[in-house]
């Protein structure tokens, strides 16, 4: 099939469950991809990887020649759509620089261990309960509840309506999906707005309690004139929320999923924990909860023999070059909790950009997973699990389990 026979089509028929099959077909077809929007696909391993390491391009989008999506999106959300253009996320070198190091004191590995023992104690109180009513939601009762505790108690944030919170969580994250109608970018932002207005009472709430934690540490810093505006300190704890949870959720969704359709990598675990952190990565590679990444180019480069003009905006498919074979190897679609290499996927990202939080999703996954399958000797689905309808954050938003 050549490159003019295929598009990248996330509206074709089961994509939103299993989008792999559609992955093989562009990587084998045309692995540097030119969308009808004028953006760029890249499916690969060896290129996702190169691209997000290569220190010459850019996450401002203040870079990139408009789209008709980008086009849409000023055009619905107004200065809305200029919402996280100051967090981490979204700057190069040296303001992301400045910004990753006033935070990245609270996720070293070290201190991330030190959290071992509160998530074990959210984990075993979410499992008895399970235990005495023989089931539960995942992603209610385990997969949203704990990494949520988690981040809340890490940057100290105030008791808020969980129900809401995820609410607008859920509608922010969509404006990081490649393709969104003007309804929900509207949607998405009246979230903003409204998250914002939670975070920044939530920052000044704090002013008047400050403690040994994450927020407290933000604000001190701004006051110390460390160059954190205002804005900026509110839109880093906005990612650090959003980010600190929402992709957590979907590493325990999907990887709890993945392991009641391979029932014999959950007997594996469960008889083996020294697997626990090998097994992690493998479901990071497997499905991951974070399914693409996006770079901007500064001047022309070459990808796969294709050009990329500067300002072209490109799109790095994280999930297909984790399931590539040209790194996999033929097991690439299987599931393999002994797999060597496991952690060589680029479900958190790389370079400057490398997931701050990685050591955290893999202590809550490792922990949240592994004390599940240790728990009940029988776990099994007690209905079809439904998908969140997301393309990048791409997860769950049912899976209901029986357990024994």
């Amino acid at each position: 099939m050549s490159s003019t026979e295929v598009t990248y089509n996330p509206f074709a028929e089961g994509f939103a469950e299993n989008p792999y099959p559609h992955y093989a077909v562009m990587r084998d077809a045309d692995p540097v991809h030119q969308t009808p929007f004028g953006s760029w696909m890249v499916f690969n391993y060896d290129d996702v990887r190169s691209m997000l390491r290569n220190q010459s391009l850019s996450v401002e989008e203040r870079h990139m020649h408009p789209t008709v999506f980008s086009e849409l999106v000023q055009q619905e959300m107004g200065e809305a759509a200029d919402m996280g253009s100051r967090s981490m996320l979204n700057v190069d070198p040296p303001s992301h620089t400045r910004l990753r190091r006033l935070v990245s004191k609270a996720f070293t590995p070290r201190m991330i261990e030190r959290l071992r023992p509160r998530v074990e104690v959210l984990v075993d109180g979410i499992l008895d309960r399970a235990g005495e009513t023989g089931g539960m939601q995942v992603m209610d009762d385990l997969a949203f509840p704990l990494p949520f505790a988690v981040i809340t108690d890490l940057l100290g944030m105030p008791d808020t309506d969980t129900t809401e919170l995820r609410r607008l969580s859920g509608l922010v994250v969509r404006s990081l999906e490649p393709v969104v109608d003007a309804a929900t970018l509207r949607e998405i932002a009246a979230a903003a707005q409204s998250l914002g207005e939670l975070i920044g009472a939530a920052i000044e709430w704090k002013r008047t309690r400050m403690a040994d934690d994450l927020l407290s540490a933000l604000i001190a810093a701004e006051d110390d004139g460390d160059a954190l505006s205002a804005d900026e300190l509110a839109e880093q704890v906005v990612l650090l929320y959003i980010a600190g949870h929402e992709t957590t959720v979907n590493l325990i969704g999907n990887g709890v999923l993945a392991l009641l359709r391979h029932p014999d990598q959950m007997e594996a675990l469960r008889a083996d924990p020294t697997l626990d952190l090998a097994a992690v990565d493998e479901l990071l590679r497997y499905d991951s909860p974070v399914q693409m990444s996006r770079r901007i180019t500064l001047s022309e480069i070459s990808v796969g023999g294709k050009e990329i003009e500067p300002g072209g905006f490109v799109v790095l498919a994280l999930a297909s070059s984790n399931r590539d074979p040209r790194k996999w190897g033929p097991t690439a679609d299987r599931l393999d909790l002994r797999r060597e290499g496991a952690a060589d996927h680029v479900s958190f990202g790389g370079g400057h950009h490398h997931c701050l939080g990685a050591s955290l999703a893999r202590l809550e996954g490792q922990v949240a997973v592994g004390r599940l399958v240790r728990r009940f000797a029988s776990i099994e689905m007690a209905g079809e699990p439904s998908y969140n309808g997301r393309l990048n954050l791409r997860g769950l938003a049912s899976l209901p389990v029986v357990v024994a």
